[in-house]
């Protein structure tokens, strides 16, 4: 038993060491796991059966339909922020706000949260905000530290407000810690779902947006002249097309992706075809104002076709009664197909005009790009997770350890949340996820900790990683985008506020757990 708790130990440092040093993620996971495997079958504590287990858990990914969503919502993003719809939705929004001291900073988390149910990626929310925002405000005469730590955190909100790629990957993780808690509690295990963290993250991630919004209007308070209003006695009125098509579809879309999973009409998979549906359609409308196009009546079409979808879904249910079909059944099959047909030539319409558009490819391949790197983590993460728990009993020892933590449960939650925070420092939440969440959470919800409260509080904290200095990513996304005269100490001492922020919001859920539990009980009380 000695051996291998040195070898687990072992693994787990040489696994994060490698990290640091920039390997690449997947093959750092795989790389060690087998490296360490071949040592503990040297002094006889791995045996080659227990890697026979590997394919089976591959197939296990493959085949995992919550984890479908992730290239759905992956494209749906890419192609939203590749349409230019961010830029419609913050130059409209600053020409509503931006009177008002501070006007430009509300605009700015607003698109932000907007950008974050629409996108859910934070590198593309940040730079594009970065690249059209950031020049104006500096213009405008606002404080760099603001200016740029409003934009920062703004565009982390895409970590918890959902529909994001996080809570898909933890409401993965979680589940299969709270099926492993149960098999040690000998009872059965709690079902957790996409829905079930979408739904806990909501209240969090709003009260999140308030509180950025509260402390812009603080500084528009003591300190007006770090956010002064804007002129815009120059600029031609907004018209009613413009509002409609550059912040109410995107609104729409939003609603009909995120409402359709929260009212339980779709599960998430089918939800985010949808939202991927949608920001097609939505970007043709989009580049065929820029480039008139004779396919656009395809797209009102399209569009029609999928409203009518849904409204089918929501309002007919085809029964089979003996082998028959009523007359109402056929007819609502009739406009079903009718509509099927519509929405592909809709949709068919809008991938012509991202092509002509020269965005077609890109779009597809950034997508490609980023779901096939999630993927290989997981393949990766299974094979590093098959060796430290299955052979070197490592998730054991970590259950030792957290359990042995003074204070209980609350201790063994604060020391997890202190580590998630610091390893946030340097690793990706993709990392933390695959790596940190499979070894914590089983032992802490034998300790008692609600799964889906565990989860929205390690979402929160993943999410403040991405502003942590000298190694958040969102800083580093800003720094590459900002302008030459913003210094980067500047962007650091402008994100130290928002991770106040965070934290005190990390606090309130730990101490009111209903923040991150009433609304999933809604749904399954």
């Amino acid at each position: 038993m000695e051996i291998e708790v040195i070898l687990a130990i072992s693994m787990f440092l040489v696994a994060i060491g490698a990290l640091l040093a920039g390997f690449p993620v997947a093959f750092t996971l795989g790389g060690v796991a087998l490296i360490f495997a071949l040592i503990g079958y040297g002094l006889d504590v791995v045996y080659l059966s227990d890697l026979k287990n590997f394919p089976a858990r591959i197939e296990g990914v493959m085949r995992n339909g919550v984890l479908v969503a992730v290239p759905f919502f992956v494209i749906m993003g890419v192609v939203l922020e590749r349409s230019r719809v961010a830029e419609d939705l913050l130059a409209i929004a600053s020409r509503l706000l931006g009177q008002i001291r501070g006007g430009l900073g509300y605009a700015v988390v607003l698109v932000g949260a907007l950008l974050a149910a629409s996108t859910g990626i934070v590198g593309a929310t940040v730079i594009t905000m970065t690249l059209i925002a950031l020049p104006s405000m500096l213009k405008q005469g606002y404080d760099p530290k603001l200016a740029t730590g409003i934009i920062a955190s703004s565009g982390t909100l895409g970590q918890i407000i959902p529909p994001s790629i996080v809570l898909i990957l933890l409401a993965d993780a979680i589940a299969n810690a709270s099926a492993r808690a149960s098999t040690s509690l000998g009872g059965r295990a709690v079902s957790i779902s996409v829905q079930d963290l979408f739904s806990g993250a909501l209240i969090p991630g709003l009260l999140l947006v308030c509180l950025y919004l509260a402390f812009i209007a603080f500084n528009a308070v003591t300190r007006p002249q770090s956010c002064p209003p804007a002129d815009v006695r120059d600029l031609p009125p907004l018209t009613a097309r413009q509002i409609t098509m550059g912040l109410g579809a995107p609104i729409g879309l939003i609603f009909a992706v995120l409402g359709s999973i929260l009212l339980g009409i779709t599960p998430p998979t089918e939800a985010a075809a949808i939202g991927a549906g949608g920001a097609i359609l939505l970007a043709g409308f989009r580049l065929s104002e820029d480039t008139p196009s004779k396919l656009r009546p395809l797209l009102f079409i399209g569009l029609a076709s999928g409203i009518l979808l849904l409204a089918l879904n929501q309002g007919f249910e085809l029964s089979v009664k003996q082998g028959t079909l009523t007359n109402a059944d056929r007819i609502a099959q009739l406009i079903a197909f009718a509509s099927i047909a519509g929405l592909m030539v809709g949709l068919g319409a809008g991938l012509l005009i991202l092509r002509r558009a020269r965005h077609l490819t890109s779009a597809f391949m950034s997508a490609s790009h980023i779901t096939s790197m999630v993927f290989t983590i997981l393949i990766g993460a299974s094979l590093f997770s098959l060796v430290f728990t299955g052979s070197f009993r490592g998730d054991e020892m970590i259950e030792s350890v957290l359990t042995a933590m003074p204070g209980g449960m609350w201790g063994a939650l604060a020391i997890t949340m202190l580590v998630m925070f610091v390893l946030g420092f340097f690793l990706d939440f993709i990392e933390i996820i695959f790596i940190i969440v499979p070894l914590v959470a089983p032992p802490l919800i034998v300790l008692g900790v609600d799964p889906i409260w565990l989860a929205i509080l390690m979402a929160l904290n993943l999410q403040t990683s991405f502003l942590t200095p000298p190694f958040g990513f969102a800083l580093f996304y800003l720094r590459g985008a900002a302008p030459d005269s913003v210094q980067t100490l500047d962007i650091w001492r402008g994100a130290l506020p928002f991770i106040g922020l965070q934290i005190v919001m990390i606090i309130a859920v730990a101490a009111m757990p209903a923040l991150a539990t009433w609304l999933p009980s809604l749904g399954t009380g």
